[in-house]
Protein backbone atom coordinates (compact mmCIF):
# COMPACT_ATOMS: atom_id res chain seq x y z
CA UNK A 1 0.00 0.00 0.00
CA UNK A 2 2.88 2.51 0.85
CA UNK A 3 4.61 1.63 -2.47
CA UNK A 4 1.81 2.69 -4.11
CA UNK A 5 1.00 5.64 -2.69
CA UNK A 6 4.90 7.01 -3.36
CA UNK A 7 4.19 5.90 -6.91
CA UNK A 8 1.17 7.73 -6.87
CA UNK A 9 3.56 10.53 -5.63
CA UNK A 10 6.46 9.93 -8.17
CA UNK A 11 3.90 10.16 -11.02
CA UNK A 12 2.59 13.56 -10.05
CA UNK A 13 5.54 14.68 -9.56
CA UNK A 14 6.87 13.70 -12.81
CA UNK A 15 3.61 15.38 -14.50
CA UNK A 16 4.44 18.86 -12.56
CA UNK A 17 8.22 18.23 -14.13
CA UNK A 18 6.44 18.20 -17.31
CA UNK A 19 4.07 20.83 -17.17
CA UNK A 20 7.38 22.76 -16.32
CA UNK A 21 8.76 21.62 -18.90
CA UNK A 22 6.37 22.22 -21.77
CA UNK A 23 5.49 25.75 -19.82
CA UNK A 24 9.29 26.62 -20.55
CA UNK A 25 9.56 25.35 -24.00
CA UNK A 26 6.50 27.74 -24.92
CA UNK A 27 7.82 30.69 -23.74
CA UNK A 28 10.85 29.70 -25.20
CA UNK A 29 9.24 29.03 -28.97
CA UNK A 30 7.46 32.36 -28.19
CA UNK A 31 10.69 33.76 -28.03
CA UNK A 32 11.88 32.17 -30.96
CA UNK A 33 8.90 33.25 -33.15
CA UNK A 34 9.69 37.08 -32.23
CA UNK A 35 12.92 36.69 -33.05
CA UNK A 36 12.42 35.14 -36.28
CA UNK A 37 9.62 37.41 -37.30
CA UNK A 38 11.70 40.79 -35.92
CA UNK A 39 14.79 39.38 -38.42
CA UNK A 40 11.98 38.56 -41.67
CA UNK A 41 10.60 42.49 -40.84
CA UNK A 42 14.34 43.48 -40.61
CA UNK A 43 15.24 41.46 -44.12
CA UNK A 44 12.01 42.93 -46.01
CA UNK A 45 12.93 46.36 -45.35
CA UNK A 46 16.70 45.96 -46.51
CA UNK A 47 15.30 44.35 -49.55
CA UNK A 48 13.01 47.69 -49.81
CA UNK A 49 15.86 49.75 -49.27
CA UNK A 50 18.04 47.59 -51.79
CA UNK A 51 15.37 48.07 -54.53
CA UNK A 52 15.07 51.41 -53.67
CA UNK A 53 18.61 52.01 -54.36
CA UNK A 54 18.60 50.42 -57.95
CA UNK A 55 16.59 53.56 -58.52
CA UNK A 56 18.51 56.31 -57.14
CA UNK A 57 21.79 57.67 -58.28
CA UNK A 58 24.11 55.37 -60.51
CA UNK A 59 27.22 56.49 -58.53
CA UNK A 60 26.18 55.44 -55.25
CA UNK A 61 24.82 52.34 -56.60
CA UNK A 62 27.83 50.11 -55.82
CA UNK A 63 28.87 51.10 -51.92
CA UNK A 64 25.13 51.32 -51.02
CA UNK A 65 24.38 47.54 -52.49
CA UNK A 66 27.63 46.13 -51.32
CA UNK A 67 26.39 47.36 -48.07
CA UNK A 68 23.10 46.39 -48.41
CA UNK A 69 24.53 42.77 -49.70
CA UNK A 70 26.33 42.39 -46.44
CA UNK A 71 23.38 43.36 -43.93
CA UNK A 72 20.86 41.16 -45.85
CA UNK A 73 23.83 38.06 -45.40
CA UNK A 74 23.76 38.64 -41.75
CA UNK A 75 19.69 38.99 -41.25
CA UNK A 76 19.46 36.19 -43.59
CA UNK A 77 22.03 34.08 -40.86
CA UNK A 78 20.16 35.49 -38.34
CA UNK A 79 16.53 34.12 -39.69
CA UNK A 80 18.48 30.87 -40.32
CA UNK A 81 19.55 30.72 -36.84
CA UNK A 82 16.14 31.32 -35.62
CA UNK A 83 14.55 29.26 -37.70
CA UNK A 84 16.81 26.56 -36.57
CA UNK A 85 16.42 27.84 -33.17
CA UNK A 86 12.44 27.37 -33.62
CA UNK A 87 12.89 23.57 -34.99
CA UNK A 88 14.69 22.24 -31.68
CA UNK A 89 11.72 24.04 -29.70
CA UNK A 90 9.22 22.37 -31.44
CA UNK A 91 10.58 19.45 -30.63
CA UNK A 92 11.22 20.07 -27.22
CA UNK A 93 7.85 20.72 -26.84
CA UNK A 94 6.54 18.03 -28.80
CA UNK A 95 8.65 15.58 -26.31
CA UNK A 96 7.37 17.65 -22.78
CA UNK A 97 3.86 17.09 -24.25
CA UNK A 98 4.81 13.31 -25.01
CA UNK A 99 6.20 13.46 -21.30
CA UNK A 100 3.28 14.83 -20.04
CA UNK A 101 0.91 12.37 -21.48
CA UNK A 102 2.87 9.33 -20.14
CA UNK A 103 3.08 10.71 -16.43
CA UNK A 104 -0.58 11.51 -16.70
CA UNK A 105 -1.25 8.00 -18.14
CA UNK A 106 0.79 6.55 -15.64
CA UNK A 107 -1.17 8.69 -12.71
CA UNK A 108 -4.78 7.23 -14.05
CA UNK A 109 -3.64 3.71 -13.86
CA UNK A 110 -1.97 4.44 -10.46
CA UNK A 111 -4.93 5.95 -9.21
CA UNK A 112 -7.28 2.98 -10.91
CA UNK A 113 -4.89 0.42 -9.19
CA UNK A 114 -5.25 2.30 -6.03
CA UNK A 115 -9.08 2.25 -6.13
CA UNK A 116 -9.08 -1.33 -7.19
CA UNK A 117 -7.20 -2.42 -4.38
CA UNK A 118 -9.48 0.24 -1.57
CA UNK A 119 -12.72 -2.34 -2.73
CA UNK A 120 -10.53 -5.64 -2.54
CA UNK A 121 -9.82 -4.25 0.67
CA UNK A 122 -13.14 -3.21 2.05
CA UNK A 123 -14.43 -6.88 0.72
CA UNK A 124 -11.75 -8.34 3.18
CA UNK A 125 -13.03 -6.66 5.82
CA UNK A 126 -16.78 -6.97 5.16
CA UNK A 127 -15.93 -10.58 4.84
CA UNK A 128 -14.25 -10.65 8.00
CA UNK A 129 -16.59 -8.84 9.97
CA UNK A 130 -19.02 -11.39 9.18
CA UNK A 131 -16.98 -14.31 10.41
CA UNK A 132 -16.68 -12.12 13.48
CA UNK A 133 -20.30 -11.10 13.38
CA UNK A 134 -21.08 -15.01 12.96
CA UNK A 135 -18.70 -16.39 15.51
CA UNK A 136 -20.01 -14.29 17.70
CA UNK A 137 -23.89 -15.11 17.28
CA UNK A 138 -23.28 -18.59 17.70
CA UNK A 139 -21.52 -17.90 20.87
CA UNK A 140 -24.78 -16.43 22.13
CA UNK A 141 -27.28 -19.34 20.84
CA UNK A 142 -24.60 -21.46 23.02
CA UNK A 143 -25.33 -19.90 26.11
CA UNK A 144 -29.16 -19.55 25.69
CA UNK A 145 -29.15 -22.99 24.99
CA UNK A 146 -26.98 -23.87 28.09
CA UNK A 147 -29.09 -21.45 30.41
CA UNK A 148 -32.20 -23.26 28.71
CA UNK A 149 -30.84 -26.64 29.99
CA UNK A 150 -29.87 -25.44 33.65
CA UNK A 151 -33.59 -23.79 34.01
CA UNK A 152 -34.88 -27.42 32.76
CA UNK A 153 -32.62 -29.16 35.18
CA UNK A 154 -33.10 -26.85 38.08
CA UNK A 155 -37.27 -26.18 37.25
CA UNK A 156 -37.78 -30.17 36.33
CA UNK A 157 -39.36 -29.39 32.80
CA UNK A 158 -40.02 -32.00 30.33
CA UNK A 159 -38.04 -31.50 26.99
CA UNK A 160 -41.11 -30.12 25.08
CA UNK A 161 -40.91 -27.24 27.57
CA UNK A 162 -40.69 -23.57 25.78
CA UNK A 163 -38.68 -20.61 28.42
CA UNK A 164 -39.52 -17.02 27.97
CA UNK A 165 -36.34 -14.89 27.55
CA UNK A 166 -37.57 -13.87 31.27
CA UNK A 167 -37.09 -17.42 32.94
CA UNK A 168 -33.56 -17.82 31.23
CA UNK A 169 -32.18 -14.01 32.44
CA UNK A 170 -30.79 -15.19 35.85
CA UNK A 171 -28.59 -17.46 34.13
CA UNK A 172 -26.72 -14.77 31.89
CA UNK A 173 -24.18 -12.72 33.62
CA UNK A 174 -25.51 -9.23 34.59
CA UNK A 175 -29.42 -10.14 34.24
CA UNK A 176 -28.97 -9.36 30.00
CA UNK A 177 -30.19 -11.36 27.57
CA UNK A 178 -27.52 -11.78 24.68
CA UNK A 179 -28.33 -9.90 21.01
CA UNK A 180 -27.55 -11.10 17.58
CA UNK A 181 -24.71 -8.15 16.41
CA UNK A 182 -25.94 -8.48 12.94
CA UNK A 183 -29.77 -7.64 14.47
CA UNK A 184 -31.61 -10.76 14.12
CA UNK A 185 -34.23 -12.28 16.49
CA UNK A 186 -33.70 -15.04 18.53
CA UNK A 187 -35.72 -18.14 19.03
CA UNK A 188 -35.14 -20.05 22.71
CA UNK A 189 -37.34 -22.95 21.35
CA UNK A 190 -38.35 -26.10 23.66
CA UNK A 191 -35.54 -27.72 26.19
CA UNK A 192 -34.84 -30.31 23.35
CA UNK A 193 -34.72 -28.14 20.35
CA UNK A 194 -31.41 -25.83 19.90
CA UNK A 195 -32.14 -22.06 19.65
CA UNK A 196 -32.31 -20.35 16.34
CA UNK A 197 -31.25 -17.11 15.10
CA UNK A 198 -33.48 -15.15 11.80
CA UNK A 199 -30.14 -14.19 10.36
CA UNK A 200 -28.69 -16.74 7.79
CA UNK A 201 -25.87 -19.16 8.75
CA UNK A 202 -26.13 -17.80 12.36
CA UNK A 203 -26.28 -21.82 13.11
CA UNK A 204 -25.90 -23.77 16.32
CA UNK A 205 -24.71 -27.38 15.59
CA UNK A 206 -24.95 -29.97 18.19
Amino acid sequence: MNLKRWFAWLCLGLMLVAELQLFHAIREKEAAQTDLRAAQFQLRQQQKELDDLKNSNAGLQASEILRLRKQNEIYTNRLAQAQATLDQLNAGYAQATQQLGNARTALSLQQAQLQQLQAENRLVTDAGLAIIHRNSCINNLRQIDGAKQQWALEKNKTVDAVPTVKDLLPYFKGGVFPVCPDGGAYSINSVDALPTCSVGGHVLTQ
